[in-house]
């Protein structure tokens, strides 16, 4: 970028006596609960004594003196100087003529060490296309159609109710072959991504982070604008239609967020003025060993404004239903990714994080405090406890958590020959015992398809029968399993390729049958799971589950019921995990009558042989698993099968 001459004529003064930040503003801010810091901070056009322009405000308590520099005054960077709001550590003035669409960065001159950088606007709203860095004058206006969805949105985020989750990097989804093979736009997005998702019958949409980033080979985990959409795929506005599509379609939409580290660049949060402004001073402390990225410093007070700020602008300006917070393990504990002397335990010598784990508990509280019908979801890998509960019983305050363990165990069973399943059955039964600990959301996500992993049908094994085969048993398995639902964009269909970032999804396999079976298969099971009670109501209440048989290793089966508020609702599952067909097959069931076969997975609509049991099972009055009637069954090789009692006989 053109940094233009420096002029050295003495700078011109900013006349406009104009300031959006009151005493209260600054006391809450430096106090750590300034919660709606990006009405206050950052680029603002407005018009002054009838003149056009711009209001500007960065926080960099440090500097020596702040500058506006941009495309209006050639990157001069003595031409435009901001003034301190006091004590507060803020900058702040109006320059007339500055306006909407201008490119801007704020030349930073520290009282430091000679330190002196252009830096991007923490708060700004646009930035420019990566690779170039400077951040864009913009409004947020647009007219929301979401009204309706926004009303009842309370009603369908409930942890009671189904929540089958598509996850979507927005860049790879689907590109344009005819034009050099680049990512759709959002608001190409916006309307076939709205009308897939809803066709295949999921509820909801989470974006891995769309939050700006400098590299794209992150994926948007490497986070430095939160507070701007990726300008890649076009402008907020265009950003906002996308999330209005899927809202006017019934369909939530989760934002990955992450406020675990930041990238070192130099045009970024860090060092901000010239000292650690965002990021702790100690490496012990400042920079994450596996990422090589800065860590916030949770227990500054206006660094906690910053990143609750950064939460609540999705949820209030997007309309985002939920947020899905990445690696709180690494907030977590102080000797993440560290070794033996190279971390610094807490006032009480333990590896907590003390103040992350407040800084947390405050979010939450803030979230659900504002708005109370979204949701937080914690991705956390360890076992700390409570991750999930309320902040008044001692927990974090999430409304969900990943369940790892059990993508990891359900994996590593499902990647051996059935010959050898016997020997690890536990692996498929073992997450029962912790199963209602936390509200557990059971995730088959990007994380599992990259680097050397090979995708979901790559891990499967035997010949393509059998992986397909496999496939839509372990996606039927996770349905039945008590947990909400999620699954990675490729998963629907059989991707055969790891996903990569710079292409689309393999779309063209879709004209391939056992492709487009497997992915009518999932379209059915989330069909399934939103219609039945019995498989969502009670995901996270020990009532909702019980394991019929689970110990039944040499034949590799399991069956187990899943059970809604009405005592009569109930879905009987059964699950083979070998090729072998299991016939005249008994398990114990709780009721008489009929009993309807409303899901196979192996059914030739899918891909499979057609086994089954002829539409339904009547019950037989002979006791079985300790229940009053039994069912006699065929459960197809690599198989699931299941079964509701017939309403006219409940």
């Amino acid at each position: 970028m053109n940094e233009g001459t420096v002029n050295s004529n003495p700078p011109e003064p900013i006349r406009y006596d104009v300031s959006l930040l009151t005493g209260d503003d600054l006391y809450i801010f430096n106090e750590g609960s300034h919660f709606r810091l990006y009405e206050k901070l950052g680029a603002h056009p407005m018009k002054v004594d009838d003149a056009e322009g711009t209001y500007f405000a960065v926080w960099a308590p440090d500097a020596e003196d702040v500058a506006v520099i941009g495309d209006f005054n050639g990157w001069e960077k003595k031409s435009h100087y901001l003034s301190p709001k006091g004590q507060s550590g803020i900058w702040e003035g109006f320059i007339p003529g500055v306006t909407k669409g201008a490119n801007y960065k704020y030349h930073v001159r520290s009282r430091f060490h000679g330190y002196r950088a252009d830096k991007a606007d923490p708060f700004a709203v646009f930035s420019e296309v990566p690779p170039k860095t400077a951040s864009i004058i913009w409004d947020l206006e647009y007219e929301w159609g979401d009204q309706e969805w926004v009303e009842r949105r309370r009603g369908v985020n409930g942890l009671d109710r189904p929540m089958a989750v598509y996850e979507v990097h927005l860049g790879s989804w689907m590109r344009s072959p005819d034009q050099g093979n680049r990512p759709l736009t959002y608001r190409e997005l916006g309307l076939r991504l709205a009308e897939y998702v809803k066709r295949m019958g999921f509820t909801h949409v989470e974006f891995l982070p769309v939050m700006e980033h400098p590299f794209y080979g992150s994926w948007g985990y490497q986070t430095l604008g939160y507070f701007s959409p990726s300008s890649r795929y076009g402008s907020p506005q265009d950003f906002m239609f996308l999330i209005d599509s899927l809202h006017q379609q019934g369909i939530s939409v989760i934002l990955d967020w992450v406020p675990s580290h930041f990238p070192d660049d130099e045009y970024g949060l860090g060092y901000f003025d010239g000292t650690h402004l965002f990021e702790h001073a100690d490496p012990k402390m400042g920079i994450h060993p596996d990422w090589k990225s800065f860590v916030f410093n949770y227990g500054r007070n206006e660094v906690r404004s910053f990143l609750i700020s950064s939460a609540l602008f999705w949820l209030d300006k997007y309309h985002a239903d939920g947020l899905r917070v990445d690696a709180v393990a690494s907030m977590l504990y102080l000797d993440y990714g560290r070794k033996e002397g190279e971390w610094i335990p807490n006032r009480y010598g333990g590896k907590e994080n003390l103040e992350a784990i407040a800084f947390l508990r405050r979010l939450n509280e803030e979230v659900y405090r504002t708005h109370p019908d979204v949701q937080t979801v914690a991705e956390e890998s360890t076992s700390w406890p409570m991750v999930s509960r309320p902040i008044y019983v001692g927990g974090l305050g999430f409304g969900m958590k990943w369940d790892m363990g059990w993508m990891h165990d359900t994996l590593e069973y499902m990647s051996k020959d059935p010959i050898h399943r016997k020997f690890h059955h536990n692996r498929l039964t073992f997450r029962m015992l912790y199963a209602f600990h936390e509200n557990f959301v059971l995730p088959l996500s990007h994380d599992e398809v990259v680097f050397g992993k090979g995708s979901l049908l790559r891990k499967m094994p035997g010949d393509d029968w059998q992986k397909f085969a496999n496939l839509r048993l372990l996606l039927a398995y996770m349905y039945a399993q008590p947990g909400k639902k999620l699954l990675f964009m490729g998963g629907e269909f059989g991707q055969w390729n790891e996903w990569y970032h710079e292409v689309s999804l393999d779309w063209h396999l879709l004209d391939y049958p056992l492709h487009a079976g497997l992915q009518r298969w999932v379209e059915d099971l989330n069909r399934a799971y939103r219609h039945e009670a019995a498989l969502h109501q009670l995901d996270f209440d020990p009532a909702g589950f019980e394991w019929i048989d689970c110990n039944d290793s040499d034949q590799s089966t399991v069956s187990l019921m899943r059970k809604g508020r009405a005592g009569d609702d109930v879905i009987v599952v059964g699950c083979n995990f070998t090729p072998v067909p299991r016939h005249n097959y008994l398990i114990g069931v709780p009721a008489a009558g009929i009993w309807e076969e409303i899901l196979n997975s192996d059914a030739k609509d899918y891909g499979g042989s057609g086994q089954g049991n002829l539409g339904g099972v009547e019950a037989m009055p002979i006791p079985y698993h300790n229940r009053p009637y039994s069912l006699n069954l065929t459960i197809p090789p690599l198989g699931a099968v299941f079964f509701k009692r017939r309403r006219e006989e409940r």
